[in-house]
């Protein structure tokens, strides 16, 4: 008779908690004591001869726990890819895109990334996030999201505390795989420019995998100009097609990147906002 599931972990040995911003991973009680090594963290294995101890399998999940929890995913997130339901053709392209990058990503051969780019609410961060918990839970992979406005946060904090830019952006630069969400977002002054533009330039020198999100269309729509456009019964301005395009807010050289670095997808303008629509808006 096969065992019972655990009803709290599903049988997964670990659970995942949402913590103030944060999502993170404990082990599950059901396996607080290992059937292998009793809790003791090794195995003894006889071998032409030999008796020796090695590391039991256990330990494997704790190391992987602590990478999830390293990853820093926002606690207001899907986590995994069976609950993002595509509703047409570019969000179904998406989710198989990162389905594969994440389960067949390899270390010694890093795959390329993705850019998914589309209107707020049409869970981008949702792809980002489920990618890095299968790459780090399943497969033991060192991953880091981060939106982008945060991370020019952090630095300016830091300048305060004479600690340099460089400093906030390394541990996203040795990460094998980042994920950076709002991507185009902020002022767009030279010091974002400049610093997104080592950031990515040193990920792509170094031929790792990233990850992008961004609410900004990766070409301009046809015939969208500026003007005014009826919004929830309000009529606003719509800015110039310049201003709504990626390449406008971060520049030739960083877009040219991306183009290699990237697997594109745009997700329609009129692609539904599943948060108003969770709520009946």
């Amino acid at each position: 008779m096969p065992e019972p599931t655990c009803p709290k972990c599903k049988g997964e040995r670990y659970v995942i908690d949402r913590t103030g911003e944060r999502c993170l991973a404990r082990a599950c009680p059901c396996g607080a004591e290992c059937a292998l090594c009793g809790g003791s963290g090794r195995t003894i294995v006889e071998k032409d001869g030999y008796t020796y101890a090695r590391a039991c399998p256990c330990r494997a999940q704790a190391a992987r726990l602590t990478l999830f929890n390293q990853a820093r995913l926002p606690a207001r997130c899907g986590l995994d890819f069976e609950a993002f339901v595509p509703t047409n053709e570019e969000q179904a392209k998406a989710r198989a895109v990162a389905e594969t990058t994440a389960r067949r990503y390899r270390p010694e051969a890093p795959s390329k990334g993705f850019l998914v780019a589309g209107p707020v609410g049409t869970g981008k961060t949702h792809l980002l996030c489920a990618t890095l918990r299968h790459l780090t839970l399943e497969l033991g992979v060192s991953a880091r999201y981060v939106e982008i406005s945060f991370l020019f946060s952090e630095i300016r904090k830091g300048f305060a505390a004479n600690r340099s830019g460089l400093d906030a952006i390394l541990p996203l630069v040795d990460s094998d795989v980042l994920a950076l969400d709002e991507l185009g977002k902020g002022r767009g002054s030279p010091f974002e420019l400049d610093t997104l533009d080592e950031l990515i330039a040193r990920r792509y020198n170094a031929n790792r995998t990233t990850l992008f999100a961004t609410n900004f269309l990766l070409g301009a729509e046809p015939g969208r100009g500026g003007g005014y456009v009826a919004v929830d019964a309000r009529t606003v301005a719509r800015p110039p097609a310049a201003e709504l395009v990626l390449r406008e807010r971060i520049g030739e050289r960083i877009d040219s990147r991306l183009q290699e670095m990237c697997h594109l997808i745009q997700f329609p303008q009129e692609t539904e906002d599943w948060r108003r629509r969770d709520l009946g808006r």
